[in-house]
């Protein structure tokens, strides 16, 4: 593995892999003596805001003995006069790495082309690759595991972290199941190039949330749809993770939420607070995940 793009692009014996290193470094954080980025420094290039990426990452670099080095949207000519590929050749000459969190997804795949150094995905419009790992390794922690599990994703299905999931499903096998009104399920097109897979849309919330073990929301206005907000919430509305809707998965379910939540809208106050551990453990998880996939582009180079 040269370069997280997308889950899109891993094997299923990749995305396995990157769980369990995930696993062991959690286990041992603190413990750990060797430094596998000692000397590196890696270019962090958000051109959208963060709190959980930026930090863990950030955090995650330090304790491998790498620097890093934070480039906002006013640092860097990221998408905006001169070409990627412009940039991404200047870096590759100075920095050992790259962690963009951008929109576009093609501006981190030009990245990788041209710039020639690992080139992690931190999020774009297409896809959230590390926050998917973290939520696999949450899955392993409070489950044991996502082999036979039914996974239901409420509200926008075809966001970001719609389409991660139906990529982990397709490569994982678990079942998959977005519920979302008819304007906001996956395009024809993705599901065309996502071909056969264990997914299945509805806009009936009983549907998705009968035999669920694993009750998935994310923000429904994300960044870049501000002006959408209105209409989103509106449309959405009915499709809250709330009481009702956990009742009705099965015993043992665990609650979900990729954060930052807006209580009362995407999950009712009442969830999240009853279920703030699972979601914490989930936040914190980022760490080990990205921690395992800086990891794994060390070792391949």
């Amino acid at each position: 593995m040269k370069h997280l793009l997308g889950i899109e692009q891993l094997s299923a014996s990749e995305i396995e892999s990157l769980v369990e290193k995930a696993v062991e470094l959690k286990a041992n954080r603190g413990r750990q003596t060797e430094h596998p980025l000692a000397g590196e420094t890696w270019a962090m290039i958000f051109t959208k805001s963060s709190t959980r990426t930026r930090v863990s990452f950030e955090v995650g670099l330090n304790e491998f003995g790498a620097r890093p080095l934070f480039l906002n949207a006013n640092d860097v000519q990221l998408g905006r006069g001169e070409p990627i590929k412009d940039t991404a050749r200047v870096l590759g000459r100075m920095v050992h790495g790259a962690i963009i969190r951008t929109f576009d997804q093609e501006d981190v795949v030009n990245f990788a082309d041209y710039g020639k150094i690992p080139t992690i995905n931190a999020l774009t419009d297409e896809e959230h690759p590390c926050q998917i790992l973290a939520d696999l390794l949450t899955i392993r922690e409070k489950l044991g595991g996502w082999e036979g599990k039914k996974v239901s994703f409420f509200g926008d299905g075809d966001c970001n972290m719609g389409r991660s999931w139906a990529w982990a499903s397709k490569h994982l096998g678990f079942e998959l199941c977005i519920a979302a009104p008819t304007e906001f399920q996956p395009a024809d097109e993705f599901m065309t190039r996502l071909g056969n897979a264990p997914v299945t849309i509805t806009d009936d919330m009983s549907v998705a949330a009968k035999d669920c073990d694993v009750l998935y929301t994310d923000t429904w206005v994300s960044m870049g749809k501000e002006e959408e907000a209105g209409e989103r919430l509106k449309v959405l509305a009915p499709f809250q993770i709330n009481k009702d809707v956990v009742a009705t998965a099965n015993e043992g379910a665990i609650v979900q939420h990729c954060l930052p939540a807006y209580r009362g809208k995407e999950i009712t106050e009442e969830i999240l607070e009853a279920r703030q551990d699972e979601i914490f453990q989930q936040a914190e998880n980022r760490l080990h995940a990205q921690k395992a996939i800086l990891l794994a582009l060390a070792k391949s180079r």
